[in-house]
């Protein structure tokens, strides 16, 4: 009752100031403010937001939603009216009672310009279509026809606007201005100056989201240029996003550069793993290999950008020295039925107190929740192993494993993550603990080294790649990299988010909560769910700090929990 009093008794959200507003003959209330994307302070609402609240799309290219207002493209040109004002400073009426609106006898950019009450707004009308056509065809002067080479084609805007407001032929004479091509920017962006428009988001991002005042225009008229400062290079964490925000081809990574066109990629919905933020991603993948990284929206995490640290963290999934069969010592030509069937009896028999078990923090929820409930049956010391590197202020986590929160919530490692870790060489050492789990981590990197893995009398060791530990397993269990399988991760501030199945993974390796789920079932006798949405619902209701979540409930942004 007390819960129930205290949310009965929370003062209400203050009432958002709204006006009362016409876009294309339709009546809407628009806020009166938004938030400045930099600042976070209160600014006026804009043509381009009503449109946009309105479900009406204006075309644009300079303005974004995360960036200052330029206003430079002009592409974004509508008519506009307002209510009509008498002497007395009084709006006049019509006969109906409706106001009468004066229209503006010149357009206005949408981007830039407030809402005011009862203006209307007109993005459909010939005057507008017109505008249109002349900025676009004034954008397309100097414009190579490089579409058919060209990485951004079927991402560019100016493809995408020329088939709805271009002409089928060009007026224009005179010889194209030619300017630079295949610029070295710097070690991860190639810059075309003669596709760019100067829309200047590239501009905006490094200096105003970055805080790297690295690019600028020089030149003058038809031969400005973008360019880094001169003698240095255009390199910081974050290059990477200008050419997601680039609306045509002048920005492209080297990375993915003349890889594909992009129609041909899968498109999935994940996290990315290189450090405790857990940015939402988009992988793209074809023919069972994945691609490319790109930032996927979410204001409670990494807004639309992500480092490129993170973003070019994808190639060892493709490694070859990834594990793809499950093996016994000495013995290669064995299945999952019979491995899993040894590994639980030799589990079911071991002494309470001489198993010890390491889960990675780059293990999923589900998958550290199966090892718990083994290590509860068996009276197994847990802990896994931090992993730290330099962070910014920006997205990148000095926290370099992606479930941290996850690993202590559910109850593996303890607030002080690894300090268990020499209790469980120290075991070893002793005679104590003869058999050792490990999921996801080279322990002889740790402080568990290979002669003290010798001396146990059962290694079970579950990775994606080869390694020191895994040579000296008596049994290995090959896993998944998070694009190869299903779950979730709780980030350095607790929200708890999930990821999807890009491709399908390699040879014999499985998901690992999937064997888990059947060892947990063989020892405890337990039986869980066999589907990833059902087996997260029991661990919510079992860890209380997952407590009310539900798979479906997660959404695609995720749910913060206490931490």
């Amino acid at each position: 009752m007390s819960n129930v009093a205290t949310i009965e008794n929370k003062p209400a959200a203050p009432a958002v100031e709204t006006l009362t507003v016409k876009v294309d003959g339709r009546t809407l209330q628009v806020p009166k403010t938004t938030s400045d994307p930099i600042t976070g302070k209160p600014i006026p609402t804009t043509m381009l937001q009503a449109c946009a609240l309105a479900k009406i799309d204006v075309p644009h290219y300079c303005y974004h939603p995360k960036l200052p207002v330029a206003g430079n493209c002009r592409m974004c040109l509508v008519e506009f009216g307002t209510p009509a004002m008498g002497p007395d400073r009084k709006p006049i009426m019509n006969p109906d009672g409706t106001p009468k609106i004066s229209k503006s006898p010149r357009p206005a950019i949408a981007c830039a310009t407030p809402v005011s009450p009862g203006m209307e707004i007109y993005t459909t009308t010939p005057g507008v279509k017109q505008m249109r056509e002349g900025v676009l065809e004034f954008l397309l002067i100097n414009h190579p026809l490089d579409c058919p080479i060209c990485d951004q084609a079927g991402e560019c805007k100016l493809q995408e606007y020329s088939v709805e407001y271009g002409q089928a032929r060009s007026r224009f004479v005179e010889p194209k201005v030619h300017k630079p091509k295949r610029v070295d920017l710097g070690p991860r962006i190639v810059l075309d100056d003669e596709r760019c428009i100067l829309c200047t988001r590239c501009i905006r991002f490094t200096k105003d989201v970055v805080g790297d005042d690295a690019l600028g225009i020089v030149n003058r008229g038809s031969y400005n240029t973008i360019t880094a400062f001169p003698g240095k290079q255009f390199d910081n964490n974050y290059t990477l996003n200008t050419v997601d925000i680039c609306p045509v081809g002048a920005l492209t990574s080297k990375d993915f550069r003349f890889k594909m066109r992009v129609w041909f990629l899968k498109e999935t919905k994940s996290i990315c793993t290189s450090c405790g933020t857990g940015c939402n991603i988009v992988v793209g993948a074809r023919e069972e290999a994945v691609q490319r990284y790109e930032p996927r929206e979410n204001d409670g995490v990494n807004s639309c950008w992500m480092c490129d640290y993170g973003r070019l963290n994808y190639k060892w999934i493709q490694r070859g020295d990834g594990l793809r069969q499950v093996t016994r010592r000495k013995s290669f030509a064995f299945t999952w039925t019979l491995v899993l069937k040894e590994v639980s009896d030799a589990l079911a028999n071991t002494a309470a107190g001489s198993v010890a078990i390491v889960a990675s923090a780059r293990q999923t929820n589900e998958e550290l929740y199966l090892l718990g409930k083994l290590a509860k049956k068996l009276g197994a010391i847990t802990d896994s192993v931090p992993r730290s590197g330099e962070g910014d202020k920006i997205l990148l986590s000095s926290d370099r494993n992606p479930n941290s929160n996850g690993s202590k919530l559910i109850g593996i490692s303890g607030a002080q993550m690894g300090s268990n870790l020499r209790k469980i060489a120290e075991g070893i050492r002793q005679g104590l603990i003869k058999t050792l789990i490990v999921f996801g981590e080279d322990v002889t990197k740790h402080g568990i080294d290979a002669a003290l893995l010798q001396t146990l009398d059962l290694l079970i060791v579950s990775d994606i790649l080869q390694n020191k530990t895994t040579d000296l397993a008596h049994f290995v269990l090959p896993g998944c990299a998070h694009v190869e399988k299903r779950g979730t991760f709780t980030n350095i501030k607790g929200r708890v988010q999930k990821f999807m199945k890009a491709i399908e993974p390699k040879g014999d390796a499985r998901p690992e909560w999937e064997f888990l789920h059947e060892v947990v079932h063989n020892v405890t006798g337990q039986n869980g769910f066999v589907s990833i949405e059902g087996l997260f619902n029991q661990m919510a209701r079992e860890v209380p700090a997952f407590k009310g979540l539900t798979w479906a409930g997660l959404g695609d942004t995720g749910v913060t929990v206490q931490i």
